[in-house]
């Protein structure tokens, strides 16, 4: 009987040079999944570049929150139309009608920022919490596309992983509350309104890109899963 191949069989119809063979590269491409590449990226950003602009200009809230609107509206119908996942449009509108009800409950500008505000607390608290009892969110990131949510459980290679890649999310939450928690409460607009821009995507392209040189240099195999992650290696057929 001919030795058998060790390693993940490749998915059918799938190029086996394809197949991730590292949790590094499962973790990678989960993770570019889950924030929706450049696009979602951009989807995140130029609504905060819409508020800031028109409110520096004019110190209109509405007409601020009706340019961010825009921008997000744009974003849609072109996500529509080239037939791609609503879902980040689709977060930041819902985002807007939020702040944009709580704005006009209680008349001060700087409650369109409270949701964000306390979400990145509440998100600092769970990720703590989650690396705590050795459960990191960013491994059921890893299989939330599988049938086994919680098969990376099962490899200590990916447990060690994605604790790393928690705490480097941790710390962007972390950073966001404690800078704009003040300015909340100083009732600094304009500065709320810099800050979002500037710690929302430039903050994440900087996890983003320590996040990458991680991935790209661990080189850690598959102790007990395979690379979908969502079957033990000895249930294999």
């Amino acid at each position: 009987m001919s030795p058998q191949p060790v390693g993940p069989p490749p998915a059918a119809g799938r190029d086996p040079e394809a197949v991730p063979t590292t949790v590094e590269e499962v973790v990678r491409q989960r993770l570019a999944a889950a924030l929706g590449g450049w696009r979602g990226l951009l989807d995140s950003a130029l609504p905060a570049l819409a508020f800031l602009v028109p409110w520096v200009l004019t110190s209109d809230l509405w007409v601020a929150l009706g340019c961010s609107a825009a921008v997000l509206l744009v974003a849609l119908v072109v996500r529509i139309a080239r037939r791609e996942t609503l879902q980040h449009a689709l977060t930041g509108l819902v985002a807007i009608g939020i702040a944009a009800f709580i704005a006009s409950r209680t008349g001060r500008a700087q409650d369109v920022f409270l949701p964000g505000i306390l979400l990145n607390g509440a998100f600092a608290v769970a990720f703590t919490v989650s690396m705590v009892v050795r459960w990191p969110i960013v491994g059921f990131m890893v299989g939330a596309a599988v049938e086994d949510p919680t098969g990376w459980r099962r490899d200590r290679g990916v447990v060690r992983l994605c604790q790393k890649l928690t705490a480097l999310l941790l710390a962007g939450y972390v950073i966001r509350f404690v800078v704009q928690l003040p300015l909340y409460l100083a009732e600094e607009t304009t500065w709320l309104a810099v800050s979002k821009l500037v710690l929302g995507w430039p903050l994440l392209l900087a996890g983003i890109g320590i996040a990458g040189l991680v991935l790209l240099k661990g080189r850690t195999p598959f102790e007990h899963a395979d690379p979908v992650l969502g079957r033990p290696a000895e249930d294999r057929a």
